[in-house]
């Protein structure tokens, strides 16, 4: 396995003739028509798979879009009680809520507002599954397929001895009693082959139990809007699956709904020197884009140079290793000039914070066919204050 995750950035495309200065900086802009795009794809899939495809609001939760969203997708799912009243109250839809561990203290309100709930473990549906078909809300149960496709161990809920899932030869009898449905989340911005692979490995094993399930969910990790993805190949391994077990079939995308369809736009600030050419920037990798550091990852550079003048980007913070990385420019920089990393619409929006009191950036949309951009969201002190007591 590599220790660092490969960027699945595409081409900046349209983002080529946004003028970056048109937005204050740091800024988030997100292309609707790309959004659409693929959510277009999507809902074409899920047509022809007979699928319910899910927007997944861990990666893409920008509900300024859910208008747009419940025009092609059936509903989202959620990862713990804030999620789930985010889908309910504005993607509407169907709701299905995974979280590791449920509280006594939340479970009344996700049930109210969940369609499925799944649980991480045999003991905790036991705990709840009573209240769970009280209310009305379908069981699930995630396993762990035992089957290892992720790039890299922190992002593979296969890796040995993960905390997500119950391991498939954990399954018994009374494991299973009471379950609707199985869940299964072991990819991670990966093609349709690595899912056909993991699904060889684990139908034999849950076999036994399907006669009494009614749907099957393959959680996230789709990347179903890449170009090189075989959507057909998807399709036909979903109908199969359907026809065979007469149960229904989830998918829970969400890079997929917002891959390339957005951009962080930033501003160069200092340029010293120590040993190479530096860079400080109004980015910061830990408080804007931590996957650059947990992953760790090089974002993509919107028309980086082959070679000319390289600089290593760094943010504002006083952390040492708020590096985003070394990039090239064909010409010097300047202080005040504009730059765009790509592909930052997904996890990075869901993922920033303060630390050190760094500003958050600026979220806008744009549409790439009439030009029309508009601030959505505006930070300042009172968001980094009312987060500290």
């Amino acid at each position: 396995m590599s220790d660092m995750m490969t960027t699945q950035a595409g081409d900046a495309g349209a983002f080529r003739n946004l003028d970056l200065n048109r937005v204050p900086s740091p800024c988030f802009v997100v292309d609707e028509k790309a959004v659409e795009r693929n959510l277009r794809i999507l809902a074409d899939v899920g047509t022809r798979s007979g699928a319910h495809i899910l927007s997944a609001l861990k990666a893409f939760s920008m509900f300024s879009l859910a208008p747009l969203v419940r025009q092609y997708l059936g509903g989202t799912c959620a990862s713990g009680i804030y999620e789930a009243r985010l889908g309910r109250e504005e993607y509407g839809g169907e709701v299905a809520t995974f979280c590791a561990g449920y509280k006594d203290a939340d479970i009344d309100e996700i049930l109210s507002l969940s369609g499925h709930i799944i649980f991480n473990s045999p003991a905790q549906k036991a705990r709840f599954q009573s209240k769970a078909h009280a209310a009305g809300v379908q069981v699930g149960l995630r396993i762990n397929p035992e089957h290892s496709e992720g790039e890299i161990p922190k992002y593979d809920p296969c890796a040995p001895c993960s905390r997500l899932g119950t391991p498939v030869r954990q399954l018994t009898a009374e494991a299973m009693r009471g379950v609707d449905g199985l869940h299964m989340h072991t990819l991670c911005e990966q093609g349709f082959d690595p899912l056909q692979r993991t699904w060889a490995a684990v139908e034999p094993k849950i076999a036994p139990y399907i006669g009494q399930l009614k749907w099957l969910n393959f959680g996230g990790g789709h990347h179903i809007t890449r170009e090189d993805y075989d959507r057909d190949g998807l399709v036909a391994f979903i109908q199969t699956i359907r026809e065979k077990y007469g149960v229904d079939v989830y998918l829970e995308p969400g890079e997929a709904i917002a891959l390339d369809a957005g951009i962080l736009i930033g501003e160069i600030l200092d340029l010293p020197t120590n040993g190479m050419n530096l860079a400080i920037t109004d980015i910061s990798a830990t408080c804007h884009m931590p996957d650059v550091i947990e992953a760790p990852y090089r974002p993509a550079l919107m028309d980086e140079a082959h070679a000319g003048h390289t600089y290593r980007l760094g943010g504002p913070s006083c952390l040492a290793g708020d590096v985003i990385g070394d990039y090239t420019w064909d010409k010097p920089l300047e202080i005040g000039q504009r730059f765009a990393f790509l592909d930052q619409a997904h996890y990075s929006m869901v993922k920033t914070n303060t630390f050190n009191g760094v500003p958050l950036p600026t979220i806008a949309l744009w549409n790439s066919e009439t030009d029309e951009l508009k601030i959505v969201k505006q930070f300042g002190y009172d968001d980094f204050k009312v987060r500290l007591s």
